[in-house]
C-alpha cells in the first residue's frame, strides 16, 4: 500500500510544479501534501520533521521571491511604489482575466500574468507621472522580474520535489 501512497504523492508533487508555472502556491500543495504522506504511513516512519521543515522553509522563500520579483525589478530601473503597486496588482488581475488571450494551457495564463505585470507596471508609473518611456522602459523590467520569480518559485519546487521524493520512498 506504501507504493500507491508514493505514487499518488509523485502525481500530486507533479501537480504541484505546474501550478507553480500557473503562478499559483503549487509549493504549498507540495508540502500538505508530504504533510498527507507522513500522516498515512506512519509519522517518522518515512518522512520525519527535518524534510518537512524544510519544503516549509522551501515554499516560504518560493512565495517570497515570487511575489517581491516584479515589484524589485522596477524599482532598480527607479520605478515608483506606483509601478510596484501595479505590478503587482496587473500581474493577479492579469493571470485571472487575460488568460484566455492565448487558449493554450499553461501558456496563456503565464502570458497573462506576464502581460498584466507589464501594463500594471507601466500603467502605475504613468499614473506617478513618469513618461511613456520610462513607464515602458520600467514595466518591461517588472515583466522580466515576475518572469524570473516564477522561475526561480519553480526551482524551489523542483528541490522540494526532490526532498520530497527521496525522503517518501519506501523501503
Amino acid at each position: 500500500m506504501e507504493w500507491v501512497y508514493y505514487a499518488t504523492l509523485a502525481v500530486i508533487l507533479l501537480c504541484g510544479l505546474l501550478l507553480n508555472v500557473l503562478t499559483l502556491p503549487g509549493n504549498w500543495l507540495m508540502l500538505l501534501a508530504l504533510v498527507g504522506y507522513a500522516w498515512l504511513t506512519g509519522f517518522n516512519t518515512h518522512v520525519g520533521w527535518a524534510p518537512l521543515i524544510a519544503l516549509l522553509v522551501l515554499a516560504a522563500l518560493g512565495e517570497v521571491v515570487e511575489f517581491f520579483a516584479a515589484g524589485t525589478a522596477a524599482s532598480k530601473l527607479g520605478g515608483s511604489r506606483w509601478g510596484t503597486v501595479g505590478a503587482i496588482l496587473g500581474g493577479l488581475l492579469g493571470g485571472i482575466f487575460l488568460t484566455a488571450l492565448i487558449p493554450i494551457p499553461v501558456v496563456g495564463t503565464l502570458a497573462g500574468v506576464l502581460i498584466g505585470t507589464f501594463l500594471g507596471a507601466a500603467g502605475g508609473e504613468l499614473i506617478a507621472g513618469k513618461e511613456v518611456g520610462s513607464s515602458v522602459v520600467i514595466g518591461g523590467a517588472a515583466t522580466k522580474g515576475r518572469l524570473y520569480g516564477t522561475l526561480l518559485k519553480l526551482a524551489f519546487g523542483i528541490v522540494m520535489f526532490v526532498v520530497a521524493m527521496v525522503t517518501a520512498l519506501p523501503t
